[in-house]
Protein backbone atom coordinates (compact mmCIF):
# COMPACT_ATOMS: atom_id res chain seq x y z
CA UNK A 1 0.00 0.00 0.00
CA UNK A 2 1.38 3.40 -0.94
CA UNK A 3 1.61 6.23 1.53
CA UNK A 4 -0.80 9.11 1.10
CA UNK A 5 0.10 12.75 0.82
CA UNK A 6 -2.35 13.57 3.62
CA UNK A 7 -4.28 11.34 5.96
CA UNK A 8 -6.84 13.33 7.91
CA UNK A 9 -9.33 10.93 9.49
CA UNK A 10 -13.05 10.95 10.19
CA UNK A 11 -15.39 8.16 11.20
CA UNK A 12 -19.05 7.63 10.40
CA UNK A 13 -21.42 5.46 12.47
CA UNK A 14 -18.55 3.34 13.75
CA UNK A 15 -19.60 0.32 15.80
CA UNK A 16 -17.85 -2.37 17.80
CA UNK A 17 -19.60 -5.00 19.88
CA UNK A 18 -18.59 -7.88 22.12
CA UNK A 19 -21.13 -10.68 22.58
CA UNK A 20 -23.95 -8.32 21.72
CA UNK A 21 -22.77 -5.50 24.01
CA UNK A 22 -21.80 -2.36 22.09
CA UNK A 23 -18.47 -0.82 23.12
CA UNK A 24 -18.97 1.67 20.26
CA UNK A 25 -22.47 2.37 19.06
CA UNK A 26 -22.75 4.48 15.91
CA UNK A 27 -19.91 6.87 16.76
CA UNK A 28 -19.05 9.71 14.34
CA UNK A 29 -15.94 11.87 14.83
CA UNK A 30 -13.74 14.19 12.77
CA UNK A 31 -10.07 14.82 13.54
CA UNK A 32 -8.71 18.12 12.21
CA UNK A 33 -5.08 18.68 11.13
CA UNK A 34 -3.22 21.04 13.43
CA UNK A 35 -5.71 20.46 16.26
CA UNK A 36 -5.71 18.40 19.44
CA UNK A 37 -8.97 16.53 19.89
CA UNK A 38 -9.64 15.15 23.34
CA UNK A 39 -11.65 11.97 23.90
CA UNK A 40 -12.93 11.63 27.45
CA UNK A 41 -15.47 9.58 29.32
CA UNK A 42 -15.87 7.27 32.31
CA UNK A 43 -14.11 3.91 32.43
CA UNK A 44 -15.67 1.50 29.95
CA UNK A 45 -17.09 4.26 27.77
CA UNK A 46 -15.24 3.04 24.65
CA UNK A 47 -12.22 5.36 24.48
CA UNK A 48 -9.47 2.78 24.05
CA UNK A 49 -11.75 0.59 21.95
CA UNK A 50 -12.11 3.51 19.55
CA UNK A 51 -8.34 3.77 19.07
CA UNK A 52 -7.99 -0.01 18.80
CA UNK A 53 -10.59 -0.15 16.02
CA UNK A 54 -9.10 2.78 14.13
CA UNK A 55 -5.61 1.27 14.23
CA UNK A 56 -6.55 -2.28 13.24
CA UNK A 57 -6.08 -3.91 16.64
CA UNK A 58 -9.79 -4.81 16.59
CA UNK A 59 -11.97 -5.30 13.51
CA UNK A 60 -14.69 -2.82 12.57
CA UNK A 61 -18.18 -4.24 13.11
CA UNK A 62 -20.09 -1.41 11.45
CA UNK A 63 -19.66 2.01 9.91
CA UNK A 64 -16.59 3.30 8.12
CA UNK A 65 -13.33 5.19 8.47
CA UNK A 66 -12.77 7.98 5.96
CA UNK A 67 -9.19 8.87 5.03
CA UNK A 68 -8.52 12.31 3.53
CA UNK A 69 -12.21 12.73 2.62
CA UNK A 70 -11.72 10.25 -0.21
CA UNK A 71 -11.15 6.64 0.78
CA UNK A 72 -13.89 4.95 2.80
CA UNK A 73 -12.71 1.89 4.72
CA UNK A 74 -14.65 -0.84 6.48
CA UNK A 75 -11.54 -2.86 7.31
CA UNK A 76 -8.13 -1.79 8.63
CA UNK A 77 -5.19 -4.13 9.17
CA UNK A 78 -2.44 -3.20 11.66
CA UNK A 79 0.37 -3.28 9.08
CA UNK A 80 -1.56 -0.84 6.87
CA UNK A 81 -1.89 1.80 9.59
CA UNK A 82 1.36 3.73 8.86
CA UNK A 83 0.51 3.82 5.16
CA UNK A 84 -2.85 5.32 6.03
CA UNK A 85 -0.92 8.12 7.72
CA UNK A 86 -1.62 7.03 11.31
CA UNK A 87 0.30 5.89 14.36
CA UNK A 88 -0.42 5.51 18.08
CA UNK A 89 0.73 4.87 21.62
CA UNK A 90 -0.78 2.20 23.85
CA UNK A 91 -2.31 2.56 27.29
CA UNK A 92 -0.34 -0.56 28.25
CA UNK A 93 3.10 0.23 26.82
CA UNK A 94 4.22 -2.17 24.08
CA UNK A 95 7.94 -2.34 23.37
CA UNK A 96 10.51 -4.90 22.26
CA UNK A 97 11.61 -5.63 25.80
CA UNK A 98 14.84 -7.51 25.10
CA UNK A 99 16.13 -5.04 22.53
CA UNK A 100 18.13 -1.88 23.24
CA UNK A 101 16.30 1.43 23.44
CA UNK A 102 17.96 2.60 20.21
CA UNK A 103 16.84 -0.47 18.25
CA UNK A 104 13.25 0.03 19.42
CA UNK A 105 13.29 3.40 17.69
CA UNK A 106 15.21 2.24 14.60
CA UNK A 107 12.50 -0.35 13.94
CA UNK A 108 9.96 2.46 13.69
CA UNK A 109 12.03 4.19 11.02
CA UNK A 110 11.64 1.56 8.30
CA UNK A 111 8.65 0.36 6.29
CA UNK A 112 9.81 -3.20 5.73
CA UNK A 113 8.24 -4.69 8.81
CA UNK A 114 9.70 -5.81 12.11
CA UNK A 115 11.51 -9.01 11.14
CA UNK A 116 13.23 -7.60 8.06
CA UNK A 117 14.19 -4.55 10.08
CA UNK A 118 15.96 -6.76 12.63
CA UNK A 119 18.61 -7.59 10.05
CA UNK A 120 18.83 -4.26 8.29
CA UNK A 121 22.04 -2.28 8.27
CA UNK A 122 20.63 1.08 9.22
CA UNK A 123 21.69 4.11 7.25
CA UNK A 124 23.28 7.17 8.82
CA UNK A 125 20.02 9.06 8.24
CA UNK A 126 18.11 6.49 10.30
CA UNK A 127 20.59 6.79 13.16
CA UNK A 128 20.34 10.57 13.08
CA UNK A 129 16.53 10.47 13.16
CA UNK A 130 16.62 7.95 16.02
CA UNK A 131 19.01 10.19 17.95
CA UNK A 132 16.71 13.19 17.45
CA UNK A 133 13.68 11.19 18.60
CA UNK A 134 15.38 9.84 21.73
CA UNK A 135 16.90 13.21 22.58
CA UNK A 136 13.42 14.76 22.39
CA UNK A 137 12.26 12.55 25.27
CA UNK A 138 15.55 12.60 27.20
CA UNK A 139 16.50 8.97 26.54
CA UNK A 140 19.52 9.27 24.24
CA UNK A 141 21.90 8.49 27.14
CA UNK A 142 20.02 5.21 27.68
CA UNK A 143 20.15 4.14 24.03
CA UNK A 144 22.18 0.97 24.71
CA UNK A 145 20.10 -0.21 27.66
CA UNK A 146 17.41 -2.85 27.20
CA UNK A 147 13.88 -1.50 27.07
CA UNK A 148 12.97 -3.85 29.93
CA UNK A 149 15.41 -2.01 32.23
CA UNK A 150 13.61 1.32 31.95
CA UNK A 151 11.25 2.69 34.57
CA UNK A 152 7.54 2.82 33.78
CA UNK A 153 7.70 6.51 32.93
CA UNK A 154 10.78 6.04 30.74
CA UNK A 155 9.04 3.21 28.91
CA UNK A 156 6.15 5.52 28.09
CA UNK A 157 8.64 8.12 26.86
CA UNK A 158 10.32 5.49 24.67
CA UNK A 159 6.98 4.67 23.09
CA UNK A 160 6.48 8.38 22.39
CA UNK A 161 9.98 8.50 20.88
CA UNK A 162 8.85 5.75 18.52
CA UNK A 163 5.87 7.92 17.54
CA UNK A 164 8.20 10.85 16.84
CA UNK A 165 10.36 8.55 14.72
CA UNK A 166 7.30 7.35 12.81
CA UNK A 167 6.59 10.92 11.77
CA UNK A 168 10.06 10.91 10.17
CA UNK A 169 10.10 7.35 8.83
CA UNK A 170 10.35 5.82 5.35
CA UNK A 171 6.80 4.47 5.70
CA UNK A 172 5.24 7.72 4.61
CA UNK A 173 3.86 10.90 6.12
CA UNK A 174 2.19 10.37 9.47
CA UNK A 175 -0.61 12.90 9.80
CA UNK A 176 -2.82 11.45 12.55
CA UNK A 177 -1.51 10.40 15.96
CA UNK A 178 -3.51 8.69 18.70
CA UNK A 179 -2.22 9.09 22.26
CA UNK A 180 -3.90 6.62 24.62
CA UNK A 181 -3.39 7.97 28.16
CA UNK A 182 0.22 9.08 27.58
CA UNK A 183 0.42 10.91 30.93
CA UNK A 184 -0.60 8.05 33.21
CA UNK A 185 2.08 7.37 35.81
CA UNK A 186 4.41 10.18 34.74
CA UNK A 187 6.30 12.54 37.06
CA UNK A 188 5.76 16.31 36.57
CA UNK A 189 8.98 16.76 34.55
CA UNK A 190 7.95 13.93 32.23
CA UNK A 191 4.47 15.47 31.90
CA UNK A 192 6.09 18.72 30.75
CA UNK A 193 8.20 16.80 28.21
CA UNK A 194 5.19 14.98 26.75
CA UNK A 195 3.15 18.19 26.63
CA UNK A 196 5.90 19.96 24.71
CA UNK A 197 6.08 17.06 22.22
CA UNK A 198 2.32 16.99 21.66
CA UNK A 199 2.23 20.75 21.15
CA UNK A 200 5.13 20.54 18.71
CA UNK A 201 3.32 17.86 16.69
CA UNK A 202 0.25 20.11 16.55
CA UNK A 203 2.41 23.00 15.30
CA UNK A 204 3.66 20.65 12.55
CA UNK A 205 0.04 20.29 11.43
CA UNK A 206 -0.61 16.79 12.79
CA UNK A 207 -4.07 15.75 13.89
CA UNK A 208 -3.68 14.72 17.54
CA UNK A 209 -6.24 12.56 19.33
CA UNK A 210 -5.72 12.51 23.08
CA UNK A 211 -7.44 10.01 25.38
CA UNK A 212 -6.84 11.30 28.89
CA UNK A 213 -8.47 11.21 32.35
CA UNK A 214 -6.74 14.31 33.68
CA UNK A 215 -9.27 17.06 33.00
CA UNK A 216 -6.77 19.84 33.67
CA UNK A 217 -4.54 18.51 30.89
CA UNK A 218 -7.57 18.26 28.61
CA UNK A 219 -8.43 21.89 29.39
CA UNK A 220 -4.86 23.03 28.77
CA UNK A 221 -4.19 21.12 25.56
CA UNK A 222 -7.33 20.39 23.58
CA UNK A 223 -9.04 22.48 20.94
CA UNK A 224 -12.13 20.28 20.97
CA UNK A 225 -13.41 17.28 22.89
CA UNK A 226 -15.73 14.36 22.39
CA UNK A 227 -17.37 12.81 25.45
CA UNK A 228 -18.16 9.11 25.23
CA UNK A 229 -20.62 7.38 27.51
CA UNK A 230 -21.59 3.71 27.11
CA UNK A 231 -20.14 3.65 23.59
CA UNK A 232 -22.06 6.68 22.32
CA UNK A 233 -21.13 10.33 21.81
CA UNK A 234 -22.73 12.16 24.70
CA UNK A 235 -21.37 15.59 23.76
CA UNK A 236 -18.84 17.34 21.55
CA UNK A 237 -17.50 20.82 21.07
CA UNK A 238 -15.10 23.40 22.55
CA UNK A 239 -13.55 22.23 25.80
CA UNK A 240 -14.88 24.80 28.28
CA UNK A 241 -18.44 24.80 27.00
CA UNK A 242 -18.64 21.01 26.71
CA UNK A 243 -17.25 20.34 30.19
CA UNK A 244 -19.81 22.79 31.60
CA UNK A 245 -22.77 20.79 30.32
CA UNK A 246 -24.89 19.21 33.04
CA UNK A 247 -25.07 15.82 31.32
CA UNK A 248 -21.29 15.71 30.94
CA UNK A 249 -20.74 16.64 34.57
CA UNK A 250 -23.17 13.92 35.68
CA UNK A 251 -21.74 11.23 33.40
CA UNK A 252 -18.05 11.98 33.61
CA UNK A 253 -17.42 13.91 36.80
CA UNK A 254 -20.01 11.99 38.80
CA UNK A 255 -21.71 15.08 40.19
Amino acid sequence: MKARETASVSIANLSKHFDGVYALDGVSFAFEPGKITGVIGPNGSGKSTLINVLTGVMPIDGGEVIISSAERLTKILPHDVPFLGMTRTFQDVRLFEQMPVLDNVLLALTERGVFKSFFEKHKAIHLEKAKESLAAVGLWDKRQELASSLSYGQRKLLEIARVIAMTRSDAGDIETIFFDEPYAGLFPQMISTVTAIINDLRIQGKAIILVEHNIELIRALCDKIYVLDSGKVLAEGPVKATLSRKDVIEAYLGE
